[in-house]
This record gives structure tokens, C-alpha cells and sequence, in this order.
């Protein structure tokens, strides 16, 4: 009985200490959100801002500068429903959000982020736009991936699932913009949705 009792009281301990060297978890339900915001912004592109047959899409046109701020839109949003809920979360759970581990969470990920944010805008000023998606994605990828060991989530997983999405995506150019709605709409929804379904079993 005390060798259960002892075992028991280690595996406490490992947890807490675990949990006070990572991030809490973010909100399954911010990750639905995230990618209902994609799937939203796709929708708008597709349907009006797309150049039809025979059409260019060009860094200076109109439609390009609106795409860009539809993609800057859906990734505030995203940051900011991410930001509210795991702070309601945070709070319900009495934890803090805001900590050394929270720093050098978001180091972690903003590091690949930025720098694949600059890369993809130094190729598209150089007129390079077929492989914009699969960068997109790659980056991304590496930046969650990147921050995972800082996080009690499983957001790994959804890292190595961008990744290996944009590495196919490199592969078969022509479809990068399916291949974003897959990404960041599709893959989000599904990994928020596990992890809503598992906050709500806890």
C-alpha cells in the first residue's frame, strides 16, 4: 500500500513539474475557430478575387493587395480568438498565461514563422508565386513543431501533419491554394475538434 501510495506520489510530482515547464494547452475550440476563419477567407478568394482563365495574379494588382490583407485578417482573428479563449481557460483551470514559459513559447514559434513570413515575401517581389502555399505550410509546420516542447498539447502532431502537407504541395504545383484550405481550415478544424472532444471527457 505505502509503495502505491509513493509511486502515486511521484507521478504527481513529474506532472506538476511537467506542467510548470509548458504552456497549458491551447483551446481545442480556438483551433476550430482558426480553421472556420481559413475556410471563410478561401471562400471570399476564391469566389471573387481569383483571376479567371488567361488572367495573372500580380504583386502590385488590386486583388493580390486584398488577398494579403484577407490572409492577415484570418491569421488575427485566429491569434486573437486563440488568445481569449485559452485565457478563459487558463482562468477556469487557475493557471497563468503569462510566464517565462509563455516567452519562450512564443519565441519558438515566431522564429521560423517570421523568418518564412520574410522568405515567401522575398519571392513573391521577385514574381515567384507558385510555391507560396507549400512555404506557407512548411513554415508553419516547422513553427509549431518548434514550440510543441514548450506546450502540453499535442500541437506536434498537427506541426508534422503541415509539414508533410507542404512538402506535397512543393510536389504538385498548380493546387497551393487547395492544398492551404487543407492546411489551415481542414487539418484545424480536426485537430481542435480532438481536442475540444478531450477537454470535454476531462
Amino acid at each position: 500500500m505505502d509503495s502505491k501510495k509513493y509511486l502515486d506520489d511521484l507521478s504527481s510530482i513529474k506532472d506538476l513539474m511537467s506542467r510548470s515547464s509548458r504552456f497549458i494547452s491551447l483551446s481545442g475550440l480556438s483551433g476550430i475557430m482558426a480553421g472556420l476563419y481559413a475556410l471563410a477567407g478561401a471562400t471570399i478568394t476564391y469566389v471573387f478575387l481569383l483571376p479567371k482563365n488567361g488572367e495573372f495574379l500580380t504583386l502590385h494588382s488590386w486583388n493580390f493587395k486584398i488577398i494579403l490583407g484577407i490572409l492577415i485578417a484570418v491569421a488575427a482573428l485566429s491569434v486573437i480568438t486563440a488568445f481569449l479563449l485559452t485565457s478563459k481557460k487558463a482562468k477556469k483551470n487557475k493557471e497563468k498565461i503569462w510566464d517565462a514559459t509563455t516567452k519562450r513559447l512564443l519565441v519558438s514559434f515566431l522564429v521560423p514563422l517570421v523568418a518564412g513570413g520574410i522568405y515567401i515575401l522575398i519571392k513573391l517581389s521577385s514574381q515567384h508565386y507558385g510555391l507560396t502555399g507549400s512555404l506557407m505550410l512548411i513554415f508553419y509546420g516547422l513553427a509549431l513543431i518548434n514550440a510543441s516542447k514548450y506546450t502540453i498539447s499535442n500541437i506536434q502532431y498537427l506541426g508534422y501533419a503541415e509539414l508533410i502537407l507542404g512538402l506535397i504541395c512543393a510536389a504538385l504545383p498548380g493546387y497551393g491554394f487547395w492544398f492551404w484550405i487543407l492546411g489551415f481550415g481542414v487539418f484545424h478544424i480536426i485537430y481542435g475538434s480532438l481536442i475540444y472532444f478531450k477537454e470535454e471527457k476531462a
